[in-house]
């Protein structure tokens, strides 16, 4: 079970470092909700996800979320202690904080710029996290960390970049002019390819045809001038036999 979680992991991260750049170290915003779960089940994040998603990472919160967590009170207290051990990100809400979704949210606007994992256990959060194109999600489950399969807005997102719907006016231009390039050259070569075909039937072939005619007819004529022999060498021995007896 852990293999095949550990290369369903391995692919997703593949499709996302070819598709939308992710590299080392991959930062990921985590909120209360995961920080929780994590303590809950007592997994070490620091210790397991790095070896879970390939690579360094670096563990990021928001101050919008510590200060969540720290009017929560005593009942997520250990989770406020998790998320203090990270690094905090500076987010666009200083003066007036916002709730941790709506600022992690915030945070990975305008395609996910600077490419944030966010993990998280609020199931509302993670739907919407779904709509934005190129943010991978990772949640708890069964004790385990788990890296979500893309979403299909990341992946019809990628599928139009392949049929080239966002590459710019000039370039569109540039790749129509090459492919009608190509174009015409396939065009000469099956004009040529067509003319060789065209030409008549091969000397050598008429050749060798005329060789088998030539072998079949030569033992004929051998058999014919073998007969003539016997026939010229009976008639003499006849002539000789009739002096004789005269």
């Amino acid at each position: 079970m852990k293999i095949t979680r550990q290369k369903h992991a391995k692919k997703n991260m593949g499709f996302y470092k070819h598709n939308f750049q992710f590299r080392e170290p991959f930062q990921v915003l985590l909120d209360g909700t995961f920080c929780q779960a994590a303590l809950r089940n007592k997994i070490q994040i620091r210790e397991q996800l790095p070896g879970y998603l390939g690579g360094a990472t670096q563990l990021c919160t928001t101050r919008c979320i510590l200060k969540e967590l720290e009017s929560l009170g005593k009942a997520l207290y250990g989770a406020k202690l998790i998320a203090q051990s990270f690094q905090v990100r500076s987010c666009s809400h200083h003066k007036d904080p916002v709730s941790g979704s709506a600022c992690l949210l915030s945070m990975i606007e305008e395609g996910n710029p600077h490419h944030f994992f966010v993990a998280t256990q609020d199931q509302d959060l993670a739907n919407k996290v779904k709509k934005k194109a190129g943010v991978p999600l990772l949640f708890i489950i069964q004790n385990t960390m788990v890296l979500d399969k893309p979403s299909p807005k990341s992946l019809a997102f990628v599928q139009t970049l392949q049929t080239s719907q966002l590459v710019p006016e000039h370039q569109k231009q540039s790749i129509v002019q090459l492919k009608e390039k190509e174009g015409l050259a396939k065009q000469e070569g099956e004009k040529r390819r067509k003319r060789k075909r065209a030409g008549g039937p091969n000397p050598l072939s008429c050749l060798k045809k005329k060789k088998k005619t030539q072998e079949s007819q030569k033992p004929d004529g051998k058999k014919k001038r073998r007969r003539k022999r016997i026939r010229v060498k009976t008639e003499a021995v006849q002539s000789a036999q009739k002096t004789e007896k005269e």
